[in-house]
Order: C-alpha cells, then structure tokens, then sequence
C-alpha cells in the first residue's frame, strides 16, 4: 500500500552505503523519507561478513530474508567469526552481467534486503532505495531485493528509467521483470531480468509490495516525456540541480568548461518549476536546498518538498568513516568551505562527478596516479558486442590496454577514476590487495554548504540525522508540517 501522506524531506541516496541503514533509519523515524544506497548492495554485505557483522544488524536481517536456504548459503560463504584480519583481502564476488549467475543474483537480492529491512526495523516510517539507471546489470536484483523487504519508494536517476515502472508491476505480481540492456555496437535487443519465483521458489511471498517510484531529473523536458506514456510514467519527480552531489547531468549543448576545468552550467540547465507544477506529479527538488528558506521557497513553488544529501552525508548517522567524516568537518571548522570540484572526467560513466578535495584521497593528483588501474568491482563497466556476437565488458578506468583491446579509444579513459573502490573506501570497506596495496577513498559531496555551515556553528562537534530534519522544517508551518511530513506507511 502506498503511503498516505508525502514526506517533506527526503535524505539523499549518497554514494556505496554513504546513505546507510542507520542513516536512512534516523530520517525515516524523524517524520521523512530516509534513503538506502542500492549501489554494491553485494559487495557491502559480503564485505560486513567478512568483518565479522559488528552488532549482529547482518544476520539479523539475514534471518528475516524469505528463503532461509538463501540466507544460510550466504552465511556460510562469506561470514567470519571474529572478522578476518586486516590486512588480508576481501573475497572477491561474482560479477553482476547481462545474464548474472544465480550465485551473484542470490548475493545482490539479499543485498538489498538486508539493507532496507535494517533501515525498516521496528518503525512504520517511509524508506526508499536510490539506484543508478546506469548501473543496469544490477538494476532488477536490486529492486527485487529492496520489494522483498518492503521498501516504500525507489529513486533513480543518472539516465531515463523509463523502464522501472513496468519492472515494479512486474515484481509486484510475481512475474519475471526485465529491463532492456544497453549494449554498445549490439544488433539485436538484449534483456537483463530477475523472476521472484525463480529465484525463491517455494519461499516467495504470497504478497510483494509495489513501491512509489520517482525518477530524478535535471529538466522539464525530461519529465514530461515520462508523464506522458502511462506504461512509463513514474509517481513524481525528483528535480535535481547542477550543484548535488555524486553524478549530475551534463550542461545542455556543447560542454564548456570554465578555467578550474569544470563544466559551465546556465539557466537552460536549471529546470522551469512552475512548467513541473503543471505536470501534475508531485515533485521533490535537490541542489542548493539544504536550507529551511530553501524547503520554504520550494514549497511555496508548489514542490511537495526537497531532497537534501550534503547535510546528512555530515552527520554521525552516514556511513562514511569516522576519518572522512573528521577530514570534512575540520575543513568546514577551519575554513568554513570544503572544495567540491565538479569532475568532467572522473565517473566512468561520463556524467560529470563531483569530489571533494581531501587529504590522501583520490582527489589528489599524486594519490590518483599511484593508484594501479584495475577493475574488480566492475559496477560502472559499459556492455559492448564483440565481433562474433557475444557481449563483451570494458570500464575506461581499468587498465588502458585491456581497455584498448576492448574496442574503446584511449580518450576514454584520461582522467578516469575508479568509483568503485573508492566510494567502498569510504565506509571503511576498501580493499587490500595481495601486494599490500589499500585502496584510497574519493570522496562526493555537494557544492551548496550553507545549511552545513549552519550547523556546524551550532554543532562543531558533528551532528545527528534527526537534528538536520528538524531544522530543515523550522520554517514549515505547522499545518503544512501536520498534513505532509507524517509519513507512516
């Protein structure tokens, strides 16, 4: 059933497990919409077990998940009694592709439902997921996951998900769902699905929630080329700006960029609000609203609401390590800035990315190229047709002369940086290779800090989640704040 009343707030899906189960739980028991990251679900699990699941929030989630032969399988595979030691590496995954191994599909459903149901554990508030449109090998896994646990909304964006309203049907009723894979140079359509029955067998719920889905988008124009086909039309909008953090959408027309190297942004790049009104969606905006005034203004320009990421990216909830989250904080003490750039060329992906300039991270240039190119993670990579037909997987940030093999040109890959491992690195899940190589953090965050700096003249010692949601509705009225921002599902 969907929720009867919209949230105001809603916390940003940040990062690999930025946006965490703690996080999300904070935010979701404050009233709004806390958010879970669906990115490397997997790989955070598997790597949680590997360090012995402190606090036991793992396998307790484990023990909810519907199929306990799954969850056993799962179990014995990758816990360790007491956590492994330090410097020994992780175990490494099965890979997510066009056709997943029923291995890594079982790893990335029960992924994904570990992580909402720990955010959903003993409250009735509103979770979502945040997925990435293009990380589609692990789209339907992910959101197959996520349903099985309850999740209320799924946000996607960085693409046109144009597909995932007929996915969430399609779990919704127990039927194989299925999106069509993008595959470069490809000359026949190819799919990349999950069938719930398949997958449980006897185990699978009589019922599957169909959650509310909102796909973000940077323009109007985006949104209402998905309103107007009912087989692709979403529940609302998220209105993104140029300034959130992670991805963000290139600049309308030829790319400029200014002289620090970063992309120029104008007004046809920020979406028309009173042409989204008129669409008829309920729409969120992000970007430079982490702020009450900024929740009031968009409210008043008939918004339902705000999507807020940079400030609870700060607070204790996130899942970002006790260093990174110190690092930021001491900067924003110091200097009252912390330096995002607006990367044109780090994300594998294309999109423009933004990092924050930090101390023994990635974002230094002699830390980046002491770095071996490798990809074993393999999220981010782009599915490509070999010449006799089959699919074949190539990521710009891996090493050139595989890359080069691949068919990809070396342009391609100046600059790249290796989201996968660094947003890992993060929350303190990074790898450490056999050589005694750990990897390095790359740290997103958004340009807009002003709430940030707010609160860190009221809290310099850090701050909680629900602090952040409190303050973001201080300029709410009570009767808006009564009718909206209870949001029990």
């Amino acid at each position: 059933m969907a929720p009867s009343t919209q949230p105001i707030i809603i916390q940003g899906g940040m990062g690999v497990a930025v946006s965490s189960w703690q996080l999300a739980r904070e935010v979701s028991m404050a009233g709004q919409m806390g958010v879970i990251s669906g990115t490397a679900m997997d790989a955070v699990l598997a790597r949680r077990l590997q360090q012995g699941d402190p606090g036991g929030h793992m396998r307790r989630a484990l023990a909810a998940f519907p199929s306990p032969e799954m969850a056993a399988r799962i179990l014995d595979k990758f816990f360790i009694e007491g956590g492994k030691a330090e410097d020994a590496p992780y175990r490494p995954l099965p890979k997510l592709t066009l056709d997943t191994s029923r291995a890594a599909a079982e790893l990335a459903v029960v992924g994904n439902f570990a992580e909402v149901w720990c955010a959903k554990e003993g409250h009735d508030g509103v979770v979502g997921i945040n997925c990435l449109e293009k990380l589609q090998v692990a789209t339907p896994t992910a959101l197959l996951g996520a349903a099985l646990a309850g999740v209320d909304y799924v946000l996607m964006g960085a693409g046109i998900p144009r597909e995932i309203p007929a996915l969430l049907n399609d779990f919704a009723a127990k039927r194989e769902g299925k999106i069509t894979a993008d595959v470069a140079g490809g000359s026949i359509t190819r799919y990349i699905s999950a069938d719930p029955v398949d997958i449980l067998g006897d185990d699978t719920p009589e019922t599957i929630k169909r959650p509310q889905f909102l796909a973000i988008v940077s323009a109007e124009v985006l949104a209402n080329y998905l309103y107007r086909d009912p087989e692709i039309r979403p529940d609302g909008f998220i209105v993104e700006g140029p300034s959130a953090g992670g991805h963000s959408a290139p600049p309308r027309g030829k790319m400029k960029l200014d002289d620090d190297g970063e992309p120029i942004y104008g007004p046809r790049d920020l979406a028309n609000l009173l042409k989204m009104a008129e669409i008829g969606l309920p729409f969120w905006v992000a970007g430079a609203y982490g702020t009450p005034e900024k929740v009031a203004e968009a409210l008043e320009a008939g918004a339902a609401g705000v999507q807020v990421g940079t400030l609870f990216a700060l607070s204790n909830d996130s899942g970002v390590t006790e260093e990174t989250r110190e690092q930021l904080l001491e900067q924003l003490r110091d200097n009252g800035d912390i330096k995002v750039r607006n990367d044109p060329r780090a994300s594998p992906t294309g999109f423009p990315f933004k990092v924050a300039t930090l101390k023994d991270t990635a974002s230094e240039e002699e830390v980046y190229q002491e770095r071996p190119r490798l990809c074993d993670l393999s999220y981010l990579r782009t599915a490509y047709e070999k010449e006799n037909g089959d699919v074949g997987f190539r990521c710009p940030a891996e090493p050139i002369d595989m890359y080069l093999k691949k068919g990809g040109e070396k342009p391609a890959t100046e600059g790249r940086k290796c989201l996968c491992n660094g947003l890992m690195a993060n929350i303190g899940l990074g790898q450490t290779r056999k050589d005694g190589y750990s990897e390095t953090r790359l740290v997103t965050l958004g340009q807009d800090l002003d709430g940030a700096r707010h609160l860190m003249g009221q809290y310099p010692q850090g701050w909680k989640a629900g602090v952040a949601v409190e303050w973001l509705m201080t300029q709410v009225s009570s009767s808006v704040s009564a009718d909206k921002s209870a949001v029990a599902s």
